[in-house]
C-alpha cells in the first residue's frame, strides 16, 4: 500500500481530553484580559488606588504577556512545550492566590505583571501541542476551531463571569477562579499531552526585555499626561520608549533568528491585517473598561446586573465570530472586516450621546451595536496573516498575530482609558459642590471611585451633589472615549477596505486554485 493511501492516524479519547487541557486554560488566559473590568469598582474600594494605578492593574497583564509571548514560545521549544506550560500554570496559580490576598495597589500591579509572564509561558505551547497531539489533519482542524471558539468565549464572557463571582463572593474570586483551572493543567498535562522540544532553539531574552520596556515606557508617558503630571518627564518617557523600540527593531533586522520577524511587515497583507486588528481591539478596549464602570458607578447596577447587561452583546459577538469565516468565503475579507468596523463606529457615536440619566435600554443597545463589530477582524486576522506568507514563515507570522491579539485590548485600556481620566479630571475640578472638605475634593479628583467613597461620608445634600458631579464627569470621560474610539475604528475600516482589497474571497481563491492546473494543461 502506498503512503498516499495509508489510513489517517487514529484520533482517540486521550487526544480530545488533552485538547480540553489546552482549551480551558487558554479561555481563562484571554478571560483575564477583561475579567477585572467589572471588578474594578469593588477592588478600588478596598485597595484605594489612584485612577492611574487602576489602569495599570487592568492593562499591565496584557502588555507583559504580549511582550514575552514569542520569547516564551522559543523557550518552550528549547526546554519542552509541555514542561513550560506546567511551570506557567503553577506560577499562575500561586500568583493568583497572592493577588487575591493583596491589600496594596502597587503589589497588585506587580502580581498582574507576573500573571502576564505566566500566561506567556502557557499560551504559545497550546497551538504547538495541538499540532503534535492531532496527526490527522481533519481532527487537527476541528481542534484549532475549538481553541479559537474558546478564546472568543474568554474575551466575550470574562465580565459576565466576573459579575457572577462578585455577586456571590468578592473581587478576590476573580483571581481565585484561576487556581482550579491551573491545577487541572499541572496535573492533566503530564498525563494527556505529549512532550515536544527543539534543543537547537535559541532564546533572545534581551529582545523580549526591550519589547516590554518600550511598551511600558510609552504607555507610562501617556498615562502621566492623563494624570496632569509635569510634561517634561512624560515627553522623556515617550522618547525613551520610541528609542528602545527602535533598538528592538534594529536588533531583529540584524538577527539570523529574530524573536519577531519584523520583515514580515513588508508583506501588505500582514501589515494591513495586523494594523486593522490592533486598532479595532484598542478602540474597543478603552471603551469597554470605562463602560463596565459606567454601568455600576453611574447606572447603579450590581456587578451581576452589569454582567447580564453585557451578555446580549457577548452572545452576538460569538455568533458574528462564527459567521465571519463563512462570509469571507463569499465576500472579500477586507470588506467583511470594514463593515464590522463601521458598525462599531455607529456604536461609538451612540456612546457619545450617553449621559448620567440615560435609560438602561439605550445603554445596552449601544454596546450591542459596538461589541460585535470587532468580531470579523478577530476571527479573520490570524488566518489572513499566516496564509499570506511562505510555510517556513508561518510560525513567525502566527507569533505576530498572537502578540497583536494580546496587545490590542490592553493598549486601548491604557490610551483611551487615559483620555477618559483626563476628561473626568478636567470636568470634576470645575463642578465640585461648594463647602466640600479638602480631603473629599482630593479624593474626588483621583477618580469616580474616590468621589463616591468620599460622598458616602458626607452629609446628605453635599454627598448627593458630589456623587452627581462625579457621575456627570465620568460620563463625559466615556463620551470622550467614544469620540476617540469612533475615529480609530473609522481609520481601521478605511485600512481594511483599501489595504486588504487585494485579498479575494477565500472560497473564490480556493476555486481559482483548483482551476489553475486545468487551465495550464
Amino acid at each position: 500500500m502506498s503512503e498516499t493511501n495509508a489510513p489517517a492516524p487514529r484520533t482517540g479519547a486521550k487526544q480530545w481530553w488533552g485538547l480540553a487541557v489546552l482549551v480551558i486554560p487558554s479561555t481563562l488566559l484571554f478571560m483575564m484580559l477583561t475579567i477585572l473590568f467589572l471588578a474594578a469598582p469593588n477592588m478600588a474600594a478596598d485597595l484605594n488606588p489612584t485612577s492611574a494605578q487602576l489602569l495599570w492593574i487592568l492593562d499591565i497583564y496584557g502588555f507583559v504577556m504580549a511582550g514575552f509571548l514569542v520569547a516564551m514560545g522559543v523557550l518552550g521549544d528549547r526546554i519542552g512545550k509541555r514542561l513550560l506550560m506546567v511551570i506557567g500554570a503553577v506560577l499562575f496559580g500561586i500568583v493568583s492566590i497572592a493577588a487575591a490576598l493583596t491589600t496594596s495597589p502597587e503589589l497588585m500591579i506587580a502580581w498582574r505583571a507576573i500573571l502576564g509572564v505566566g500566561g506567556a509561558m502557557m499560551l504559545p505551547s497550546t497551538l504547538g501541542l495541538i499540532f503534535v497531539l492531532f496527526a490527522d489533519p481533519k481532527a487537527r482542524g476541528v481542534a484549532i476551531g475549538v481553541l479559537a471558539g474558546g478564546i472568543f468565549a474568554g474575551v466575550a464572557l470574562g465580565p459576565l463571569l466576573s459579575g457572577l463571582l462578585l455577586e456571590v463572593f468578592g473581587w478576590q474570586a476573580t483571581f481565585l477562579v484561576a487556581v482550579p483551572v491551573m491545577a487541572l493543567v499541572a496535573i492533566g498535562a503530564p498525563l494527556l499531552l505529549p512532550e515536544h522540544k527543539d534543543p537547537t532553539a535559541k532564546i533572545d531574552l534581551l529582545s523580549a526585555l526591550l519589547l516590554v520596556a518600550s511598551l511600558l515606557a510609552i504607555i507610562y508617558g501617556v498615562k502621566r499626561f492623563a494624570t496632569q503630571e509635569p510634561a517634561g518627564p512624560s515627553i522623556g518617557l515617550l522618547i525613551a520608549g520610541v528609542l528602545v523600540g527602535l533598538w528592538f527593531v534594529i536588533r531583529q533586522l540584524r538577527a539570523t533568528q529574530p524573536l519577531l520577524d519584523v520583515r514580515l511587515f513588508a508583506n501588505r497583507t500582514v501589515s494591513g491585517a495586523l494594523a486593522v486588528f490592533l486598532l479595532s481591539a484598542a478602540a474597543l478596549g478603552g471603551v469597554y473598561s470605562l463602560f463596565t464602570q459606567y454601568l455600576q458607578q453611574v447606572q447603579g447596577l450590581s456587578p451581576m446586573q452589569a454582567g447580564l447587561s453585557i451578555l446580549p452583546a457577548a452572545a452576538v459577538l460569538i455568533v458574528v465570530s462564527t459567521l465571519s469565516p463563512m462570509l469571507a468565503r463569499r465576500f472579500r475579507p477586507g470588506n467583511v472586516i470594514a463593515v464590522g468596523l463601521l458598525t462599531q463606529v455607529v456604536g461609538y457615536i451612540l456612546f457619545t450621546q450617553l449621559d448620567a440619566v440615560t435609560g438602561l435600554a439605550l445603554v445596552i443597545a449601544s454596546f450591542v451595536v459596538t461589541y460585535p463589530g470587532v468580531a470579523p477582524s478577530m476571527a479573520l486576522t490570524t488566518d489572513l496573516v499566516v496564509s499570506s506568507v511562505p510555510p517556513e514563515k508561518a510560525g513567525g507570522a502566527s507569533g505576530l498575530a498572537t502578540t497583536v491579539n494580546d496587545l490590542g485590548i490592553s493598549l486601548g485600556v491604557a490610551v483611551i482609558g487615559s483620555i477618559g481620566i483626563a476628561a473626568y479630571r478636567s470636568q470634576i475640578s470645575d463642578s465640585l459642590p461648594d463647602g466640600l472638605p479638602p480631603e473629599a475634593a482630593a479624593a474626588a479628583e483621583t477618580g469616580i471611585d474616590g468621589a463616591i467613597a468620599a460622598a458616602g461620608q458626607l452629609p446628605g445634600d453635599v454627598g448627593e451633589a458630589l456623587t452627581t458631579a462625579a457621575q456627570q464627569a465620568f460620563t463625559s470621560g466615556l463620551n470622550a472615549a467614544g469620540i476617540t474610539s469612533a475615529i480609530i475604528a473609522a481609520l481601521a475600516a478605511l485600512i481594511a477596505a483599501i489595504g486588504l482589497r487585494h485579498i479575494r474571497p477565500t472560497g473564490q481563491a480556493h476555486v481559482d486554485a483548483e482551476k489553475e492546473p486545468a487551465q495550464e494543461s
